[in-house]
């Protein structure tokens, strides 16, 4: 089964840099490839966050995370994904695959 959200690579500098600040609606997926923290300054609704190394095996999980948080650098974290709120459910040690998403 396919995603029905969008995931968007963020590679460039700009991607990165925006992410989903200023973003009233959240309805896409963001990954971040080689970045183990994050903020969420500027951002107007909470998210769900999920950080695995290189081989997409999650190491950490947020759900319902909110604005003005920062995630500090975490050992072994390779992609982050920035989530809408309630769009997967992953225990730490699953592997992240696009049909997991809601």
């Amino acid at each position: 089964m396919k995603s029905n959200i969008p995931i968007i690579i963020c590679n460039d500098f700009f991607k990165r840099l925006k992410g989903f600040m200023f973003n009233k609606k959240i309805d896409k997926i963001l990954c971040f490839p080689k970045c183990n923290s994050i903020h969420t300054f500027f951002m107007f609704k909470n998210i769900d966050i999920v950080m695995t190394d290189k081989n997409n095996k999650v190491l950490y999980t947020f759900y319902n995370f909110k604005p003005w948080k920062i995630i500090l650098p975490k050992k072994d974290v390779y992609y982050t994904y920035e989530l809408p709120i309630n769009t997967i459910r992953i225990d730490k040690g699953e592997y992240l695959k696009e049909e997991l998403f809601l």
